[in-house]
């Protein structure tokens, strides 16, 4: 079942970039934007996650800490982190068990690629409950910034 909008969010813990160790619930008290995205070094990864780096003291004003997810290793989240110079931490789901938790995992991707994140976007307020849930099946398209940022302010 799908994750849905006022239940809590599953609690995880994957490590960093850096190889540093994350855990969702330390966050409490601060909202948390999750964006779940296919792959490190694509077109379309890549433009959503420079825009939210280009505007990421809107969410820093809001209390909000964004945490990208994609199931890439640390090593090529950390090259594509300093490439692209994003200021916020990007997390290895590796084993591919937070994008089952959330429900945003492909089972078939392109290239017969198995197991791979879907694009996908959860607000959790800083109760740790979900008041933003996208999960997008077409890889081409990004999750609905407007609509968040809306969320979020709400809540601020």
């Amino acid at each position: 079942m799908s994750i849905q909008i006022g239940q809590s969010a599953p609690d995880f813990t994957l490590f960093d970039s850096s190889k540093n160790p994350i855990q969702l619930s330390s966050l409490k008290g601060q909202h948390v934007l999750l964006l779940f995205f296919p792959q490190s070094f694509t077109g379309v990864c890549t433009k959503e996650l420079c825009s939210v780096r280009d505007n990421i003291a809107l969410y820093q004003g809001m209390n909000a800490t964004v945490l990208g997810i994609s199931v890439d290793s640390v090593f090529t989240l950390a090259k594509f982190k300093e490439e692209q110079q994003l200021n916020f931490p990007l997390l290895s789901d590796f084993n591919k068990k937070v994008s089952e938790l959330y429900h945003t995992i492909y089972q078939d991707w392109i290239l017969d690629m198995k197991g791979v994140s879907k694009r996908s976007a959860f607000l959790i307020d800083k109760n740790g409950i979900v008041q933003y849930a996208e999960v997008l099946e077409n890889a081409g398209e990004v999750p609905n910034f407007e609509k968040i940022n809306e969320t979020l302010s709400s809540l601020s």
